[in-house]
């Protein structure tokens, strides 16, 4: 007679919570000509006249400003970059591996720093000539001198600030695609108007960005617009171009249906949510597991009493415990609880995704209320104005047709001036 049982699951009361126990490599380095407007050339040219120096010379650290701090990260990575080329090129790593993949992605994504440091070695070699050929007794060697110094002094400000930008922390989300959420806000019929403009201004503009526009769910204003809307836009660096657009934009403006022409202030919220990957099958460490045998319960027979065949299992590092006492044999027994455990383990990353996703969101759009705008569209005067960086451009058809870039640039460069300052500081 085969034995009756159950299998369970249930959250252990007083389980610790772990924290994750490793951060995964970046596949691809992001491009960061994608979210901010690029890392500034680095013109360089040979002295016509003066000392020869040899280009594997050290550095004279006098040279330029860089601080020492920021100079040691620099070559820390620059050095990185020398290990992991070596790796590559020893037949000891299997060129199929993991491993080498993992190699190759920080290679790609060192490459650009090593070749701006390299660069920015031979200016300061330059303007260290420059000025040895202003102690030249011939006037002319001291004028070119100056000249030098003039122009290896300004290339290094550039080169500075491009280094600079590729130590910017990297955002894993900038090249992911996003949904875009419009809902109207403050302001009844007009508010719902206004989110129908701003939903076309954001498509207009994805699709001048070659990026691919699709409406998953909408709800009609009773005059026209859009009480709600949502959509998908897809492309490489969506996320990245639109990231900053989210909050209560207010309008100000004479509605179609005001009959006395008095200015209207509404307003509507804006949510940029990055679409999340796919959760796949979940890893489960062997370490990370206690698992338990014992003799089955209830009736069902002498071997079900007789031998441990029920098998339970807790995943300590979240504390989830599953049984599983259904089959005669042990062994059948452990798969089905590992089978349980891994779909548990699957549901509860799913809720935390989502649960992370819904967060973002209500600390994106706010309450709605005109006092939280971000931006102020003000039709009247034909000005936008962004509150955050107190920018304003009287270019309010332009960007109502979707012409943005002008004001996401200026907003990615004051974000980039942020993260360098925390850099430097």
């Amino acid at each position: 007679m085969g034995a009756a049982g159950t299998c369970t699951v249930w959250q252990a009361v007083s389980a610790k919570t772990a924290s994750p126990s490793s951060v995964a490599e970046a596949e691809n380095r992001n491009d960061m000509g994608a979210h901010y407007s690029g890392s500034p050339g680095i013109p360089h040219g040979a002295l016509s006249r003066g000392a020869t120096i040899p280009e594997n010379a050290a550095p004279p650290t006098s040279s330029g400003n860089m601080k020492d701090s920021i100079r040691q990260r620099l070559e820390k990575l620059s050095d990185r970059f020398e290990e992991v080329g070596h790796l590559l090129a020893s037949p000891e790593i299997d060129g199929g591996s993991a491993q080498f993949r993992d190699l190759s992605v920080e290679y790609s994504r060192l490459q650009p720093l090593a070749e701006q440091l390299h660069a920015y070695h031979a200016l300061e070699r330059d303007l260290a000539a420059a000025r040895d050929m202003q102690a030249d007794p011939d006037p002319g060697m001291r004028t070119l001198g100056a000249e030098e110094q003039t122009r290896a002094e300004a290339a290094l400000e550039a080169a500075e600030k491009g280094l600079h930008a590729l130590l910017l922390p990297q955002d894993a989300r900038d090249e992911k695609n996003i949904y875009l959420e419009v809902r109207a806000g403050t302001g009844g019929d007009e508010a719902a108007l206004f989110a129908g403009d701003l939903f076309r201004m954001y498509a207009r503009y994805a699709e001048s960005k070659g990026f691919a526009v699709e409406v998953l769910s909408e709800s009609p204003g009773e005059h026209g617009g859009y009480k709600e809307i949502i959509s998908r836009i897809a492309g490489r660096g969506a996320f990245s171009r639109l990231k900053f657009e989210s909050g209560t934009h207010r309008v100000q403006r004479v509605p179609a249906t005001e009959a006395q022409g008095r200015i209207h202030t509404s307003a509507c919220t804006v949510a940029i949510l990055p679409e999340l990957e796919e959760i796949g099958d979940i890893e489960i460490n062997p370490a990370e597991l206690r698992i338990d045998t014992y003799r089955s319960s209830g009736a069902g027979g002498q071997h079900v009493n007789k031998t441990d065949s029920a098998v339970r299992i807790t995943h300590l590092p979240s504390g989830i415990v599953v049984e599983c006492q259904d089959e005669r044999s042990q062994h059948k027994n452990r798969s089905r609880a590992m089978s349980l455990l891994r779909a548990r383990l699957l549901a509860a990353e799913q809720e935390k995704q989502q649960s992370a996703q819904a967060r973002s969101r209500r600390l994106q759009v706010g309450s709605g209320d005109r006092s939280e705008r971000i931006r102020t569209y003000n039709f009247p005067q034909g000005r936008v104005t962004d509150h955050r960086i107190n920018l304003t451009l009287y270019k309010l058809q332009q960007i109502m047709a979707g012409d943005l870039d002008e004001l996401l640039d200026a907003l990615a460069h004051e974000h980039q001036a942020e993260l360098l300052a925390e850099i430097e500081s």
